[in-house]
């Protein structure tokens, strides 16, 4: 297998790409970022912006690759900032990837999507795999109109593409990078540092979240299952946990019991009052076996053992 990983300096991608590596190899999975990849992932790299398609198609064939992961993306928050730039980016990219893997020999493509498709119209708890969506955030759109055109590209074309609709994502190897649930990992390195933490969010605005390491093996496992396993071809449902501002500082003061934190909601609440509380994930769980190994009291255990040697 030959991996292309476009999007591999963010959070995410990072932490996939290292991941992948253990599995098939350095020399099969290449690194791509419209930046330098030094000092945060290292092995085979190469800068490639993922709109300019004929750099995308170049390597490709140059490296012989069969598999991308597309992570590029502008996030929730950031997107907001810069629509049209956000809604650019996200389709295109998206597009370029899909018509490729219509064209050549790609065997498979994995494109993640998010909770941010669903919007006030959702039901808030246990939100189904397929309900109503309406989505507030250019992000969220777009995210919802990328679940489509994978679904489209399974079924006119046969591209295998997978997708998992992530929660808030929440790891200690990378800051946080401009998403709504992003507080969930600042308010770890406020602690650790020995920092207030001034949060976006109210105390009760509970969100369903992941550990990384969580949505690192998921996403390997979907793409690793049998195809006749796969009965989703948008975006699956997946999350591990739920909780609230209040219910993670809480968690954090039991190691740190000095630490505080305050609450200024910004325009981000408003993105985090479209969403889901919690996430129905039963058919990802029956198709391919999708488990969660993480809850709250394990994640905050692991993220701070982790950080103190570099930020106690």
């Amino acid at each position: 297998m030959k991996i292309l990983i476009i999007g591999a300096g963010g959070q995410l991608g990072s932490e996939l790409t290292t991941a992948l590596r253990n599995i098939y190899g350095q020399e099969n999975v290449i690194a791509t970022d419209v930046r330098q990849l030094d000092g945060i992932v290292e092995g085979p790299s190469e800068i490639l912006d993922a709109t300019d398609k004929s750099r995308l198609y170049e390597l490709v064939k140059k490296h012989q690759i069969d598999t991308i992961y597309h992570l590029a993306a502008i996030l929730s928050a950031k997107g907001e900032q810069n629509p049209n730039i956000a809604w650019d980016i996200n389709m295109s990219t998206l597009l370029n990837v899909l018509d490729l893997a219509k064209e050549s020999s790609l065997k498979q493509v994995y494109w993640p999507s998010s909770i941010a498709v669903f919007g006030p119209d959702t039901p808030k708890d246990n939100t189904p795999q397929k309900t109503v969506m309406s989505p507030t955030t250019v992000y969220g759109i777009s995210k919802l109109a990328g679940e489509r055109w994978c679904h489209y590209y399974f079924h006119k074309y046969g591209v295998d593409v997978r997708s998992l609709r992530y929660p808030g994502l929440i790891g200690y190897k990378a800051k946080p990078g401009g998403g709504t649930t992003d507080y969930a990992v600042d308010i770890f390195y406020k602690a650790v540092g020995g920092e207030s933490y001034d949060c976006f969010l109210k105390p009760d605005a509970q969100l369903p979240m992941m550990y990384m390491d969580d949505a690192i093996r998921g996403t390997i496992e979907l793409m690793q299952a049998d195809a006749s396993k796969i009965s989703i071809r948008a975006s699956y449902n997946i999350t591990a946990m739920s909780f609230t501002p209040q219910e993670i500082y809480e968690e954090v003061k039991q190691y740190f019991p000095d630490f505080t934190m305050s609450y200024s909601p910004d325009f981000r609440q408003q993105i985090a009052d479209s969403w889901p509380g919690s996430i129905d994930d039963s058919i990802a769980r029956a198709d391919w076996g999708w488990k969660e190994q993480f809850h709250l009291p394990e994640m905050a255990k692991e993220i701070i053992t982790n950080l103190k040697p570099v930020l106690g």
